[in-house]
């Protein structure tokens, strides 16, 4: 049986399965008109659990399809194809700075806009177009990382903790002030993908939770902490490349903070040159040797400090392997400098 983490690679987080049902004995609160603004799997996780408290849902709005994979076979976004299947009216604007956009928003008569990972600035005159405002859920506890890639960065920093917060939007880049708060401890197994997904149902609940809250003008608003600022910038090509002159707890941290996506990579000879390797999963171990040199025939890697191990990997053009499989398809012999 392949293990828990490659399964959870090679399948996509099924957001329908995140939806929540109300708590046994407690009744659904009052519903409220919205908008909900996003496009990943994350955002399709929250408003599957925001429709199944209820909620009229006034229109969805998400990133236009684009062509992806090798023949640029246009796909919806996560949000987009979870709701044309419920039936909910959606918007794919290149911008919603758009006047005939901003006015369509304002026309909807909304008491609350939800925005989860929407990929677009928005422009106060939509912050400000629903009776009781816009609200965003970021993952990551504030004012630490704010920015794109959140998930990542505390992974790759290797905070012991982040979370997910509930705020209302400024023009300020993930500034405003906190509704509410769920913790979600970083265990020493996790990988992006993992932290992902209990983020993704963390969040869920969360904004069912602070909806009925703001419905009932129950909702207590806290500013952001003026120290501890940090950004979680976008992660770019050249970041992921592992550099194995880095100590090795380091070059650990980076691997399992952008597996799966966009993966820690490296170069390794092969018969027709040089071949193209994520790292989708790895181990701290003792080892010395030139930093990227093989250090046995199972993974072993040698740093600038120490050694991994990897323990799962993927070359271009295959799916994800554990390191067996992977190993045996595309050998990286003792002694082989990467």
């Amino acid at each position: 049986m392949a293990p828990k983490w490659l399964e959870r690679l090679k399948v996509p987080c099924l957001y329908r399965s995140h939806a929540l049902a109300t708590p046994h004995g407690t009744s659904k609160p009052a519903p409220m008109r919205l908008a909900f603004l996003g496009t990943p799997v994350f955002a399709a996780t929250c408003l599957a659990a925001i429709a199944e408290a209820g909620h009229e849902i006034a229109c969805v709005y998400s990133q236009a399809p684009k062509p992806r994979g090798r023949g640029l076979e246009t796909r919806l976004t996560p949000v987009e194809a979870y709701a044309r299947d419920r039936g909910f009216m959606v918007r794919t604007p290149i911008s919603m700075r758009d006047p005939e956009e901003v006015a369509a928003f304002a026309a909807l008569g909304l008491d609350v806009a939800v925005v989860v990972a929407f990929g677009q600035i928005l422009p106060t005159t939509v912050l400000e177009a629903a009776r009781l405002g816009a609200f965003n859920l970021h993952a990551s506890l504030l004012p630490r990382w704010r920015g794109a890639a959140p998930i990542q960065r505390a992974l790759m920093a290797g905070d012991a903790e982040t979370g997910v917060q509930v705020m209302r939007m400024t023009e300020g880049l993930d500034e405003g002030p906190i509704l509410a708060t769920a913790r979600v401890a970083i265990e020493p197994d996790d990988i992006a993908g993992t932290l992902h997904d209990k983020l993704a149902v963390a969040g869920a609940g969360l904004l069912v939770e602070i909806l009925a809250a703001i419905g009932a003008g129950a909702a207590v608003e806290t500013a952001q902490a003026a120290e501890g600022v940090t950004y979680a910038k976008k992660i770019k090509t050249a970041e992921a490349h592992i550099d194995w002159s880095c100590p090795a707890a380091e070059i650990d941290l980076l691997i399992r903070g952008l597996s799966p996506f966009p993966g820690a990579w490296f170069m390794a000879p092969s018969p027709r040159g040089e071949t193209r390797i994520k790292a989708l999963l790895s181990r701290v171990e003792e080892g010395a040797g030139v930093p990227g040199q093989v250090l046995d025939n199972d993974g072993l890697i040698a740093c600038g400090e120490g050694a991994v191990r990897l323990l799962g990997a993927q070359r271009e053009g295959k799916g994800p392997q554990g390191a067996g499989d992977f190993l045996r398809g595309f050998p990286l012999d003792l002694g082989t400098n990467l």
